[in-house]
């Protein structure tokens, strides 16, 4: 579930962003100021903010600024009332994602807010994973399944694994989970259960997610 800030002075538009977005699936905070914003930033990590550019107190694109220097790869959709130009033009200088302006229609916040969160996905998979190591290792379908299956079933041993895969040549099991575990995609606990790493989490969700972005 992607962690979304709302930053609005307005408090009924804030409310009601939040309550859109939150119908839609996403975990919200709101922050009535730039300031607030702030200390929201120093306790908990964001997928994305929705920052309305004209704030009393600490501003949008002052804000925005101050964002981009402690986490400089942050998602920022700026939000104003004022359809300008120039609004726009600063707000993209300093790192927004995107920009709307008040009023705008549900469906496309929703929109924006599911663009700016797959392409910062395509943006966190591409500079985050050894690529060549994860198409090398993911090439073969076995060690896919593997990977899947791990991930459903949270943990699995060795002949549960053979099992669901109907596999039985155990050579070539250990084989596959071998490199799978030399790659830092699996590990096992002291009970001899394969479990999937961070790593292996996040490989998983880059190949679906390059997955649909190949299929559309």
């Amino acid at each position: 579930m992607a962690e979304i800030m709302v930053v609005d002075d307005d408090r009924d538009l804030r409310e009601s962003m939040a309550e859109v977005l939150g119908k839609a699936g996403f975990s919200v905070t709101q922050a009535s100021r730039g300031e607030e914003a702030l200390e929201h930033l120093a306790k908990q990590s964001f997928d994305l903010i929705l920052l309305d550019m004209v704030m009393p107190g600490l501003g949008g694109l002052e804000l925005l600024g101050r964002i981009r220097e402690k986490t400089p790869r942050m998602p920022v959709i700026m939000i104003t009332a004022f359809a300008s130009v120039e609004n726009a033009v600063a707000a993209m200088r300093q790192g927004a994602s995107d920009y709307m302006t008040k009023p705008f229609r549900i469906d496309g916040l929703l929109a924006s807010v599911g663009r700016v969160l797959e392409e910062a996905r395509f943006e966190s998979c591409r500079t985050s994973l050894d690529l060549d190591t994860v198409l090398s290792c993911l090439s073969n379908s076995l060690r896919r399944e593997i990977l899947a299956q791990v991930e459903q079933e949270g943990a699995l041993r060795f002949m549960d694994l053979c099992r669901k895969l109907e596999l039985e040549d155990h050579t070539k099991m250990n084989f596959h989970l071998k490199i799978l575990k030399e790659a830092g995609f699996l590990t096992q606990d002291e009970n001899k259960l394969y479990l999937l790493t961070s790593q292996g989490a996040q490989v998983l969700g880059c190949v679906r997610f390059l997955m649909k972005k190949l299929a559309n």
